[in-house]
């Protein structure tokens, strides 16, 4: 049985890990979310949004069935196959948005610094705590914490491997928004409609650039802006807002995704 689900609310793609009470990550977990993705790249929604199911949203990496008998090179070249999954939900075309409503450790922590937007309750602790067992996190969790958070913080999370609470994250840059534990459900929910009721291809431009900034600067990201944007001219979507912004003002387009 699959410890993923994939469902579709209209043009919202939700994505929930469902193993409690721990929601593991292993083998099964990551050749699940590999699947999706690729399911995703196939058919590309307006949105998705990432949960889970249970208490926590993840214990993180399930070392027994991970870690036990790996050597240097199989370890070396597990983390780069799942690297290559996490490289993949980050190209997806449109925004994706991790919800996390409780304790969200390693693995998961690592995939929901992979989405483009990071929402979180108010009790929820996060943490990357590889150092208990010895290592460092080796799915790109420390460059994505260094990338939101500055270099500095994202040593301190991964060398202390201390749990951070989501208000303190959100200070960070790292959490996006934080909502009351009563209703996060359906506030995380709503916070990812409201995005995927926006303009999809030009979300999907915002990521080209934010990623060309993220690789190269602001000049590299400056090279990218005007194919990037001047490619949106072509999109019905940008041409029936000029039209509605021209004939009623603004506030009034609506956008399909084309």
């Amino acid at each position: 049985m699959s410890s993923l689900r994939l469902e579709h609310d209209g043009p919202l793609a939700v994505l929930t890990l469902d193993d409690p009470p721990l929601n593991l990550f292993d083998h099964d977990t990551m050749a699940d979310l590999a699947a999706a993705v690729d399911e995703l790249t196939a058919g590309p929604p307006r949105g998705l949004l990432m949960r889970a199911e249970g208490k926590v949203v993840s214990a993180g990496v399930d070392v027994a069935k991970v870690f036990a008998g790996l050597d240097a090179p199989r370890a070396s070249a597990l983390w780069a196959q799942w690297l290559a999954v996490i490289h993949r939900l980050e190209q997806l075309p449109c925004p994706t948005v991790f919800a996390a409503h409780g304790l969200t450790l390693t693995a998961a922590f690592e995939v929901a610094l992979a989405c483009d937007l990071l929402v979180a309750a108010r009790s929820a602790r996060f943490g990357l705590v590889e150092r208990v067992v010895g290592l460092t996190p080796a799915m790109g969790g420390t460059q994505r914490l260094a990338a939101r958070a500055g270099a500095a913080r994202a040593r301190e999370l991964v060398m202390t491997g201390e749990l951070y609470p989501a208000e303190t994250l959100e200070r960070w840059n790292v959490v996006n928004r934080v909502f009351d534990d009563d209703g996060f459900g359906e506030a995380a929910r709503g916070f990812a409609l409201q995005i995927v009721d926006g303009p999809t291809r030009a979300h999907a431009a915002t990521k080209r650039i934010v990623r060309s900034y993220l690789d190269g600067g602001v000049l590299r990201a400056d090279y990218a802006v005007p194919k990037a944007a001047g490619d949106l001219f072509d999109t019905e979507d940008l041409r029936d807002a000029v039209r509605s912004f021209i004939d009623r003002g603004p506030g009034h387009a609506t956008f399909e995704g084309r």
